[in-house]
Formats: C-alpha cells, sequence, structure tokens
C-alpha cells in the first residue's frame, strides 16, 4: 500500500511539474491546440468582412450594459416627461448634505469656489469666461433636475462630470448648492430664533 501511495504521489508530482507556467524550452502541449491558437482580430485591427474594415464593432443600438437600465429618468436625467424635478429624488438629510460638501469641494470648488462664488484657483489663474456666481439670482431659479443635469452633461465651458461622479453624488452635490445659495443670501429670519445675538457679528 505504501509503495502505491508513494507511485501516486510521484505521479501526480511529476504532472504537476509539467503544467504551463513552468521554465522551459521546449513548446507546451496544447491537448486542445485551437483555444491557444484560434484566429482572432486584435483590438484597433481591421477586418474586410464589415463594410466599414473595421474589426471593433460598434455597440447594437438599444443595448444596456449589465447594471446599467436606467428606467428611472427622474433619477437618471433629472427631469420626467420633459420636467425638470423640483427636489432630489431621494431623502435629504444630514449624511446627504455632508457628502454633497465632500464632492462639491473636490469637483466644483477649483472654479466655484468653496463658497459659490465663481472666483476659484483656476478662475484665479486666468480661466476664460468665469462661471456665474451659484447664488446668483438664475441659479436660485433653476430646478434641481437642471441642476444635476449640468453636473452630468455640462453646460458652456463647464465640462461633463458623468465619468468622474456617479448619479448619487450628483444629487448630492445640488443638495449642497442649495445650501451655499441659502447661506450667501440668507436673511436674519432665517437664522433660528435665540441664535440670532449669539452668532451676530459684531
Amino acid at each position: 500500500m505504501k509503495s502505491a501511495a508513494f507511485g501516486i504521489a510521484a505521479t501526480a508530482l511529476a504532472l504537476l511539474s509539467s503544467c504551463r507556467g513552468q521554465p522551459s524550452d521546449q513548446p507546451p502541449v496544447n491537448v486542445v491546440p485551437d483555444m491557444d491558437m484560434q484566429p482572432k482580430f486584435k483590438a484597433q485591427s481591421s477586418n474586410p468582412f464589415f463594410a466599414d474594415g473595421r474589426a471593433m464593432r460598434p455597440l447594437v443600438p438599444g443595448v444596456v450594459a449589465v447594471g446599467h437600465l436606467e428606467e428611472d429618468d427622474g433619477m437618471f436625467q433629472g427631469k420626467v416627461d420633459g420636467v425638470w424635478l423640483e427636489r432630489p429624488p431621494m431623502t435629504v438629510d444630514e449624511k446627504l448634505l455632508a457628502r454633497g460638501e465632500e464632492r462639491y469641494n473636490i469637483f466644483c470648488a477649483p472654479c466655484h469656489d468653496k463658497t459659490g462664488s465663481s472666483n476659484g484657483t483656476v478662475i484665479k489663474r486666468g480661466f476664460k469666461p468665469p462661471p456665474p456666481a451659484l447664488y446668483e439670482d438664475h441659479g436660485k431659479a433653476m430646478k434641481d433636475g437642471e441642476l444635476y443635469a449640468i453636473i452630468a452633461n455640462g453646460r458652456g465651458n463647464m465640462p461633463s462630470y458623468r465619468p468622474q461622479i456617479p448619479v448619487a453624488d450628483r444629487w448630492a452635490i445640488v443638495t449642497w448648492v442649495r445650501v451655499l445659495q441659502r447661506s450667501q443670501k440668507a436673511k436674519s429670519e432665517d437664522v433660528p430664533a435665540g441664535t440670532q445675538v449669539e452668532n451676530a457679528t459684531p
């Protein structure tokens, strides 16, 4: 029994040592050669089979990547039946506002600065024309869905941030823009009762 077990172990070891990936001057044994040597077209190569001569084919119209079935127009487009959403399609709470502030300071503040006055570092270094201040009347008049769409698609000199900012973070940024608008154009009656004098600037 011991000799049989030793023989099996030795055979298994020999087989393992012959696995591909081990250094060898000999070509590997291809049990099913067409799996390794099948004809194929590499990326960016030509293919005379197609009329345009390209091996890389465009996506079929209407194709949807796994996990990207964006059926909720309000969430993903910022509008429903052509009408901009008045409010974000999720609960606005302290966590969402904190996320919005963080993402705004990363992606938006370089141009719009942290107050929304649109005098950020990029503008100070000569970017023209500067964007309008976020807290001016035209920005306050926009619906939340429109602000979301601007982040996603860009407008004027502002590029699209769709690749960099996920959907939920775009809405979070919209909520923080509203905070900046409220803070920069706040009135004394906006301050909670009992704190006006305490926080007043001398």
